[in-house]
């Protein structure tokens, strides 16, 4: 199961190369891209060392440089096993430990995603699928001998393409693809006596494997039983994927071909994988089996059936990730408060959350994390005065031991402290995270910026954050806020915001700021909001609604909620915040009374608006319609348009730009 709309924050999680600076300074936006990236952790089994990718941004280039590392845990060393990979990622150890497979890009002028094998005991990584479509994830069989894989299929019409007889029935799907989807199958590549691989297709049809669709979590994995002799994994009806909501998760025989479904829901589950002891499949479902609900992690009988919520109701939160530790325990990730929480949850006990001593486990709808068959937790993390590297624990009772030090020069530098905040409002508990300024003396008075997340199904936690920590430098307090639909303060006020996009989320923030104000000096005349994606309509709710701002941001936002119905990749998602389609009778008013562009007739805010030209996620049409309303009115509105796909620049030189116009914007009005 895909969960809801994945209208996702922009990830500010940025950090920085070991350069030395200067003693007392603070960040500056040319600082940014000497933040290293450390991510994709992969554990071996004997827990003796740690894969990771180290992603450093090549200005010069325009290119993201990756790096596979690989971390010794008894010498403390870490060394680069291979460069210069395009999209290197999804390091993952082969069940001997002596050779590392992972994705990179290969071929000639239209290269592909393919998977690579190294040996550890010498010689280059060595590709060993050829898909014509690309290899979107893998996993190794238990013996070692093959590795399944998901590749799309190739058009049906393909030849008839080339003759532009390419017109295609359109489904759900966003309106400016050019193409039907095709399905995603499972293949299998199987290493021969003389050491050469070859593939072969094992499922075939018109169902398909979700695909990633960032910003989200990434396509469902598959997982072997320890046997070998079947896949779970997660099947949908068509590849279409704004219709995974009626994925389920299945079981495939290797050697016979049949597939048969694990449960009796029909419908919202995903993420199978096996135990340990291939006793058990643990999957994705809603809580109460509402699509508008958190999600909460079941253990069936791998033989079948429906199986128990083993989450509900002491993990409160929006499960982000299950792995089975190797006693049959799961590992439980989520947002609880401002904090990236990790649970350990017995299939038989009460569930028993870890210690992490401020450390925040990368988790951006995804833990980024590994666990070895001796019980050792690695993964990708950050603090609140360090950017991202890589944390180890002995065994579920371990304090995190920090093992890289990517990043020591930006966690040198005068950065501002990070706090949470909390407040009550109409019957909740509410919070947020502050970045104070450096030097904070609380016998000033500083201007506010917010920065608000997307998702909405997301939080701010107490992290790094790079461009907090940039406005923070310009001597303002920086506020996250958490509003309703955040998935850190339990089932409840996630659910609070079906039917209620941005009334309710709006006077929880202005209720935030009101709490704000009584413990931090804060300047009320200069005051800027800002925010992307979901972050975006809240922006842009806030500046129809409310006056108190100096100035305003407003990325890839949703602003017409009919349009991201009809118009996004997963838009018609919408259906189950708000009691169905917006062409049924009567639903259509409850959609307008929620968009922004219904109140931007009242904005006077000096607004800045931030969009990519081929965005699926939140069409771009959203942001001409608001720039529009708002020029026509006559409030100074400035809008900028990336040439790009995606929901937010993935080029290291165009996010730069999108963080100096943010800054440059507020800066300017809050002078």
């Amino acid at each position: 199961m895909m969960k809801k709309h994945g209208i996702a924050a922009l990830a500010l999680a940025l950090a920085c190369s070991t350069h030395a600076f200067a003693a007392a300074r603070t960040l500056r936006l040319d600082d940014v891209p000497k933040i290293a990236g450390v991510g994709d952790v992969a554990i071996a089994h004997d827990g003796a060392r740690i894969a990771f990718v180290v992603t450093r941004e090549n200005m010069t280039s325009d290119t993201d440089d990756k790096t596979l590392e690989l971390y010794d845990v008894a010498t403390k060393r870490s060394r680069a096993v291979t460069y210069d990979r395009k999209a290197l990622s999804s390091p993952a150890w082969s069940p001997d430990d002596s050779k590392i497979a992972f994705l990179a890009l290969a071929g000639g002028k239209d290269p592909k995603q393919q998977i690579f094998v190294m040996d550890l005991r010498g010689g280059d990584p060595v590709p060993v699928t050829s898909s014509p479509t690309g290899v979107e994830q893998f996993a190794w069989r238990p013996d070692g001998g093959a590795i399944a894989y998901v590749a799309a299929d190739r058009p049906a019409n393909e030849a008839l393409v080339k003759k532009h007889l390419d017109a295609f029935v359109v489904g759900d799907q966003a309106f400016d693809d050019r193409s039907a989807p095709t399905s995603n199958h499972i293949w299998l590549a199987t290493r021969g006596t003389d050491g050469a691989w070859s593939s072969r297709r094992l499922t075939s049809g018109s169902w398909s494997i979700p695909s990633a669709q960032p910003p989200s979590s990434p396509g469902p994995p598959i997982s072997w039983s320890p046997d070998g002799t079947r896949i779970v994994f997660t099947k949908m009806p068509n590849a279409y994927d704004a219709d995974s909501d009626r994925a389920v998760v299945a079981v495939l025989d290797v050697a016979t071909g049949a597939i048969h479904a694990l449960t009796a829901h029909g419908r919202y589950e995903g993420f199978g994988e096996f135990s340990p002891d291939g006793k058990y499949v643990s999957y994705w479902y809603p809580r109460g089996g509402d699509q508008a609900a958190v999600n909460d992690i079941f253990v069936a009988p791998a033989a079948g059936g429906n199986g128990t919520d083993v989450t509900a109701p002491e993990i409160d939160t929006n499960v982000q990730r299950a792995i089975w530790m190797p006693n049959d325990d799961l590992l439980i990730s989520g947002h609880e408060g401002t904090d990236a929480a990790l649970w350990i949850k017995p299939l038989h006990a009460r569930a028993r959350r870890l210690d992490l001593h401020g450390v925040q486990p990368a988790q951006f709808f995804w833990l980024d994390a590994s666990v070895s068959k001796t019980g050792a937790i690695a993964f990708a993390g950050s603090e609140s005065g360090r950017p991202s590297e890589l944390y180890y624990m002995a065994n579920a009772t371990a304090a995190p031991e920090r093992l890289t030090s990517f990043n020591d020069a930006t966690a040198r530098l005068d950065l501002g402290a990070v706090e949470p905040i909390a407040w009550s409002f109409e019957g909740f508990r509410e919070d947020g995270v502050v970045t104070l300024p450096p030097g904070y003396d609380a016998a000033k008075r500083y201007p506010l910026v917010l920065v608000i997340h997307g998702g909405p199904n997301s939080a701010s936690i107490t992290s790094f954050s790079a461009l907090n920590q940039l406005f923070a430098a310009h001597g303002y307090v920086v506020f996250n806020p958490n509003y309703r639909g955040s998935d850190n303060l339990g089932a409840a006020y996630w659910h609070a915001i079906v039917g209620d996009a941005g009334a309710g989320p709006g006077r929880d923030v202005m209720a935030g700021i009101s709490a704000l104000e009584k413990r931090y000096p804060i300047d009320t005349k200069r005051i800027a909001v800002s925010g992307w994606s979901y972050g975006g309509y809240m922006t842009s709710w806030l500046i129809g609604h409310y006056h108190i701002w100096a100035a305003a941001v407003s990325g890839a936002a949703v602003n017409d909620l009919i349009d991201e119905y009809s118009l996004a990749d997963n838009g018609t998602g919408w259906r189950y915040e708000f009691g169905g389609s917006p062409f049924v009778r009567g639903n259509a008013a409850r959609y307008i009374a929620q968009s922004p562009i219904s109140s931007a007739w009242n904005v006077t805010t000096p607004t800045l608006i931030l969009s990519d030209v081929d965005d699926q996620r939140v069409p771009i049409s959203q942001s001409y319609k608001f720039f529009h309303a708002l020029h026509d009115r006559g409030t100074t509105v400035q809008f900028w348009a990336y040439p790009v796909a995606g929901h937010f620049p993935s080029d290291p030189v165009r996010s730069l730009d999108v963080e100096r116009r943010w800054i440059d914007w507020i800066v300017d009005y809050l002078k």
